[in-house]
């Protein structure tokens, strides 16, 4: 600490001397393996970095609440959860082959597993355990309360899951999970390997068995209206434009009467959640396509439950995933390329 308090000195630019201050902090924690970026908050409220494009997202942000970086240095974070039980939040840095944990208590972020099988898409079963999609594996575990790993899902009629990337668990007890390419098309979030199956998405019902609902092109993000009878999935159309799909659960859980509700046009759609509302609040940012600038989108996106934009919350990273967590499930934890973000707002997750 001496050391770190005679490199900040006085002749070192201020913006300079809070980078070094972040970067040799990481380094103490021996969790400094990429680039740790320096963030500066906004000091007046409301945060313009909040910012309201309906008037009916204006009751959902605080006057006095600004978003927060709680941890940086990684090099592409993904799949956040909270685990309110114990105060912690859980996320992937999936080419650092890790899953990391931020502590509420003291603000510190430490390794939770590694290596992690480039695990992606984090979530909780309704016993409360950790689930994991992992890419280097091509499955889905559950970790029991004793720290033994459960194979959930790895292979489909004999062939192996291609890499499984989002999940989530509806109050029946069963685990949906999306399984597009992803993790096997490289060396970057996995092993390169050749697909076996059709991109999809899976259910897992509560006996174990393992059935396809759909078969449908890079699904990622994933997340049921908040009684359930709705599901909507990230999806592709046939020229790579992002979308999401809303689609009715049947009574034999399959999905019926798929509607467009919201097109990314030159938004990266990504990981999503839903409020209490129904809004969905979407990871954004650039696709890297020539139209797509990234300091207009980066951040997330919020819509209401008829596909409207009503707010952006502003990021100076790109924010693929996220999880609303904390004692009153009213705080935005956003897994944001480098950085975890988190803003206070006045709604809760469904979920």
């Amino acid at each position: 600490m001496q050391r770190a308090t005679q490199d900040a000195a006085p002749q070192t630019p201020p913006s300079r001397r809070r980078f070094m201050a972040g970067a040799l902090a990481a380094t103490a924690t021996g969790l400094a393996q990429a680039q740790a970026f320096d963030f500066k908050p906004q000091q007046r409220y409301p945060d313009p970095s909040v910012q309201i494009l309906d008037p009916s997202f204006a009751k959902y942000r605080l006057f006095s609440s600004s978003v927060e970086q709680i941890a940086t240095g990684f090099r592409w974070v993904e799949g956040p959860v909270w685990f309110g039980d114990g105060r912690y939040l859980l996320f992937s840095d999936i080419p650092n082959n890790r899953i990391l944990r931020w502590d509420e208590a003291t603000g510190q972020t430490g390794v939770f597993r590694q290596p992690s099988n480039f695990s992606n898409g984090l979530g909780r079963d309704r016993q409360g355990r950790l689930l994991a999609c992992e890419h280097l594996t091509r499955r889905v575990t559950r970790t029991e309360y004793d720290g033994s790993i459960t194979v959930l899902a790895d292979r489909f009629e004999g062939k192996r899951l291609n890499s499984p990337n989002d999940i989530v668990c509806p109050s029946d007890g069963s685990v949906w999970f999306t399984d597009p390419p992803f993790g096997i098309g490289g060396h970057w979030e996995g092993d390169k390997a050749v697909s076996e199956l059709p991109h999809a998405l899976y259910r897992i019902d509560p006996s174990g068995r393992l059935d396809r609902v759909l078969e449908a092109r890079f699904p990622n993000g994933l997340a049921f209206t908040p009684d359930e009878k709705q599901l909507y999935l990230v999806a592709r159309t046939a020229d790579n434009r992002r979308q999401i799909v809303r689609y009715d659960v049947t009574a034999r859980q399959g999905l019926a009467n798929p509607t467009v509700l919201i097109e990314g046009g030159a938004g990266a759609l990504d990981g999503f959640k839903v409020d209490e509302d129904g809004n969905l609040w979407c990871g954004w940012g650039s696709t890297g396509a020539a139209d797509s600038v990234a300091a207009d989108l980066d951040g997330v996106m919020v819509f209401n439950p008829a596909g409207k934009a009503i707010g952006h919350i502003r990021l100076p990273e790109r924010c693929p995933n996220l999880v609303f967590g904390g004692p009153k499930k009213n705080r935005l934890f956003m897994a944001s390329s480098h950085s975890i973000y988190s803003l206070y707002v006045e709604t809760r997750g469904a979920v």
